[in-house]
C-alpha cells in the first residue's frame, strides 16, 4: 500500500484579526485563514496560500497526506480536516490544519480502489455494487495507505467481498464490522414495463435544487472531518 506521507511544505504566517471582513481582505493578497491545532499545543490562526493546499487536496492521498507546515520558525507535520469552498466559483475559503504526533495511532478514513472487471458483471450479467466506499483503519501516520485495493476479477453472481477479505497487514487494523459489506455482484431483474392507462394524465416529479453554503469564516475545533 502507498503511503500518504507527502515532501511538500506548506508555509504559513500568523494572523491576528480573525472576524469575517478580516478574512476577506486577506483573500485578496493570494492567502486564505486557516487554523493550526492539535498535539496539546495551543491553536494558532495563521494565513496560508490555497495553491498549497489545493495541491495536497488533489494528490492520490488527499486529505489524509501528511506534510509539513512551518510558522515563523515552528515547524510541524500536519494533516487537512476541514475545509470550505466557495460554493460558485468553486475557490477555496478556509482549512482547518492538525497537527500530528508521528509517533502515535490514529484513527481516519481511507477510499476503496476497485481493481479488475468482475466476471459477475461482465460475464454473467450481473451488476457490481460498492457498498462500502471508505474503510475506517487505525495506524501510525507513516503508515497510511492512500487507498484500500480490493480486486473484484473472480466476483460472480451472488458472491461479495467483506470487511474481512480485504488485505491484511501488521500495519493497518480495519475499525469497520468484519462482516460489513464493502462489495458484491447483485442480480438484474427484468421490470415489465407499465402500461399506461388510457386517458391518464402524467405527474413530473419535482425538481429538487440544491443550494451552497454561504461564505462564513468557521471557527477552529479540535475535530477530525468524516
Amino acid at each position: 500500500m502507498a503511503t500518504a506521507t507527502a515532501t511538500n511544505t506548506v508555509e504559513a504566517t500568523i494572523r491576528e484579526a480573525s472576524d469575517k471582513n478580516a478574512a476577506r481582505r486577506l483573500r485578496t493578497t493570494g492567502m486564505i485563514p486557516a487554523v493550526l491545532y492539535g498535539a496539546k499545543k495551543d491553536p494558532r490562526a495563521i494565513a496560508v496560500d490555497p495553491k498549497q493546499i489545493l495541491k495536497i487536496l488533489r494528490s492520490a492521498s488527499g486529505h489524509n497526506t501528511i506534510f509539513d507546515i512551518t510558522v515563523e520558525g515552528e515547524q510541524a507535520k500536519a494533516m487537512v480536516v476541514d475545509w470550505q469552498y466557495e460554493p460558485l466559483k468553486g475557490s477555496l475559503l478556509h482549512v482547518d490544519l492538525k497537527r500530528i504526533a508521528m509517533d502515535q495511532k490514529m484513527r481516519l478514513s481511507v477510499p476503496v480502489h476497485i481493481q479488475g472487471e468482475a466476471k459477475g458483471a461482465k460475464e454473467e450479467g450481473g451488476l457490481l455494487d460498492l457498498v462500502l466506499r471508505e474503510i475506517q483503519i487505525e495506524c501510525l501516520p507513516t503508515d497510511i495507505p492512500s487507498h484500500i485495493t480490493v480486486d473484484v476479477t473472480n466476483l460472480g453472481q451472488g458472491q461479495a467481498i467483506r470487511v474481512a477479505d480485504l488485505p491484511q497487514t501488521a500495519s493497518v487494523k480495519y475499525l469497520n464490522d468484519p462482516d460489513a459489506l464493502v462489495v458484491h455482484i447483485t442480480f438484474v431483474k427484468e421490470e415489465a414495463a407499465a402500461t399506461p392507462v388510457e386517458g391518464a394524465a402524467a405527474t413530473a416529479e419535482p425538481e429538487v435544487i440544491k443550494k451552497g453554503k454561504a461564505d462564513a469564516e468557521p471557527e477552529a475545533k479540535d475535530t477530525k472531518k468524516k
